[in-house]
């Protein structure tokens, strides 16, 4: 009964973080377009005035929504995390299983999430697995014509793995652009996360026109 309720719980939570997260990405995508500011651009021209091309107080408003989406979607995700090491830990593996090892039912495995991933018919409370894959870095910016745009990768892609990264790895930030420098010129394989879908791509690290080896910016979650 405990696992079936923090189940229910973290089904909850993350239907609730899928709609930040569309929130966010939208957010993001009108911050960006039409040589928009971003999230961090600024807000003034060359000579310090206000620019005259975007409406600041608009622009200020959405960053201020996108950072208190940021930091409720921080709190959802460590409140799943912490259900799922619940759930892990409540399963009971059996012996007498006619489906062993693989965690999936007679039935198949149903990912009910994009992070959460089931068992489509349980057989008791307890007979619960959850393979939890978390995000650890967000697409919020991407030029045209880089090699992240040519490679695949879209505005508001969730990077599950890059390379050898991977959530729960210490500085992630820094392990990130190393894994970048050590693979210049070769692919790289990429988990990611768009529209609740588990996606798998390669991106090559490479000199281009434009600035880095990506033309693209990582938020880290």
């Amino acid at each position: 009964m405990v696992a079936t309720n923090v189940k229910l719980e973290t089904m909850n939570l993350m239907e609730k973080r899928s709609a930040i997260e569309v929130e966010m990405n939208s957010i993001i995508q009108i911050l960006s377009v039409g040589g928009g500011p971003g999230i961090e651009g600024g807000l003034v021209d060359s000579e310090g005035f206000p620019r005259l091309d975007i409406d600041i107080p608009d622009v200020r408003a959405q960053r201020r929504r996108l950072s208190e989406l940021k930091n409720d979607h921080k709190e959802i995700t460590e409140k799943i995390d912490a259900n799922i090491q619940i759930l892990h830990a409540a399963r009971v593996p059996s012996k007498s299983s006619s489906v062993k090892d693989s965690g999936k039912t007679a039935d198949g495995v149903v990912s009910t999430t994009s992070d959460v991933v089931v068992p489509a018919s349980p057989s008791s409370s307890m007979d619960v697995d959850v393979v939890f894959k978390l995000p650890f870095a967000m697409v919020d910016e991407i030029t045209d014509g880089s090699p992240a745009a040519e490679d695949g990768l879209q505005l508001g892609d969730r990077i599950v793995k890059f390379g050898n990264v991977e959530a729960g790895d210490n500085n992630l930030t820094q392990k990130l652009s190393s894994e970048a420098q050590t693979n210049q010129g070769k692919a790289v394989p990429v988990v990611v996360m768009r529209q609740g879908a588990i996606i798998n791509l390669t991106v090559t690290p490479r000199t281009w026109q434009g600035r880095g080896l990506f033309g693209c910016h990582f938020q880290m979650l």
